[in-house]
């Protein structure tokens, strides 16, 4: 059996998400660079994996997916290792609510309109950040009310949901509104505070 590839950067979250399954299930892969704001453009090979010049893109013995989301699930189900979705139906339902609502409501508002308007623009726009952080609250009060009694967004088991928030939450907090915000959530700051020891978290973290 070959060794998976992963197609992305170190820097995206969604391919920090594919990753971060890929560690907790301990799977030996490899990270193919692409990088798809290079000044250059977009490698024409690259939409062979993945047609709309997105990542990740992932491939196994001949098996190509792209969207994060489906990798993870196909990475928990396909290789051995400690099972990152629940059994129950039920808390496998609230898994999948708590990515949709990450991959709808959160990452847009925490990633671009908060850290990356706030960390890569020479003038920010505030007016784009302050309505990032509305909607960020409203994410962080969500997740609060769906989290269930335990370390972890399902309680004790950690699942995809957690990998998925981690990268999201761990962006936003690269900036001081980020931080200042999430500590107004102590259930979510303890989460966040388990997640970050994980060794998976410090082995996917972007280098410089």
């Amino acid at each position: 059996m070959s060794k998976p590839v992963v197609y992305g950067a170190d820097y995206s979250v969604y391919v920090r998400i594919v990753r971060l399954a890929l560690e907790e299930k301990g799977i030996d892969y490899e990270l193919a660079p692409v990088d798809v704001f290079a000044a250059e453009g977009i490698p024409d090979w690259y939409f062979e994996h993945h047609p709309f010049g997105r990542i990740p893109a992932f491939e196994h013995d001949g098996f190509r997916l792209f969207e994060a989301s489906a990798i993870a699930r196909y990475v928990d189900e396909a290789f051995d290792g400690p099972a990152l979705q629940p059994a129950d139906a039920r808390a496998r339902a609230r898994m999948n609510q708590i990515i949709g609502m990450l991959d709808a409501y959160a990452y847009r508002a925490m990633v671009w309109d908060v850290a990356v308007e706030r960390l890569e623009k020479t003038t920010p726009d505030e007016a784009q950040i302050a309505d990032g952080l509305g909607q960020a609250e409203t994410v962080l009060r969500v997740l609060t009310s769906l989290k269930a009694a335990g370390p972890w967004l399902l309680g004790e088991q950690l699942t995809l949901a957690d990998l998925h928030a981690a990268p999201i939450i761990g962006y936003f907090l690269k900036v001081a509104e980020g931080r200042k915000l999430l500590a107004a959530f102590p259930d979510i700051r303890r989460w966040w505070d388990g997640i970050v020891q994980r060794p998976s978290f410090a082995r996917t973290e972007k280098v410089g």
